[in-house]
């Protein structure tokens, strides 16, 4: 049987998971999402803020036609959605929109305007992540583009991980690289990359909630400035 046909248990896939994230510590990136790729086919997929396409590139070099899941939550810089389309266009990669039950107009009928600023955690919830709950019924596993050095929320990200809350492995390849690593990769390979990233940016998220990051500040710094809250929750 092979691994697009096979059907494995929450059970399984936990223990896969935690095998894997001991054994594939050492491993590099490629190495990892080629794994991926052998043991779950197209039951994998990966997810993509669009910020820059290095984990969909890595991806398409393990499996050629990779899923690569956006969620167009309506709010994204129209550089973003830039990305997207170019990545689309130019990359071995199947580009996966996700949208929100609602539209923004829609939610501002039922929620009043700018959610995001009255009660930003609701707004990713209705926007983020109950779409990619659903995007994601239909894989084993998924991938992220979460780096360590990110922020000390994700010092800890294992290179291959068990998802919880969706009963889904979670593989973060470059997890262990450095913010250097992603630049010489993006070089080597001419791999697209979010104009913002050369305009101040250092995360891109949503328009609202996203600004430019001061001098010595980490490259999260920019998400909901002012506020307690660092993820959007769906990664935790």
């Amino acid at each position: 049987m092979t691994a697009v046909q096979e059907e494995r248990t929450t059970e399984d896939l936990r223990a896969l998971a935690e095998r894997a994230g001991r054994e594939l510590e050492d491993a590099t990136a490629l190495e990892i999402l080629r794994w991926a790729a052998e043991t779950f086919g197209n039951r994998f997929c990966v997810t993509s803020s669009m910020e820059d396409a290095v984990v969909a590139h890595l991806a398409s070099r393990a499996l050629p036609g990779v899923d690569v899941v956006f969620l167009d939550t309506g709010y994204h810089f129209p550089e973003t959605i830039g990305t997207r389309d170019a990545v689309e266009a130019v990359m071995d990669v199947n580009v996966i929109t996700l949208t929100p039950r609602q539209t923004v107009a829609e939610q501002d009928a039922e929620y009043g305007p700018r959610l995001h600023d009255r009660d930003p955690d609701l707004c990713c919830a209705l926007r983020k992540v109950k779409p990619l709950e659903e995007g994601l019924k239909g894989y084993q596993a998924w991938a992220t583009g979460l780096r360590r050095d990110e922020s000390e929320t994700r010092a800890n990200t294992p290179v291959v991980g068990w998802d919880e809350k969706r009963g889904k492995v979670k593989i973060s390849p470059i997890a262990k690289w450095s913010q250097e690593d992603v630049q010489t990769y993006v070089t080597e390979h001419g791999v697209l990359t979010n104009p913002l990233l050369m305009d101040g940016y250092a995360s891109v998220g949503c328009a609202p909630c996203t600004r430019r990051v001061l001098e010595g500040e980490d490259a999260r710094a920019g998400r909901w400035a002012g506020r307690s809250k660092t993820e959007c929750g769906l990664h935790g």
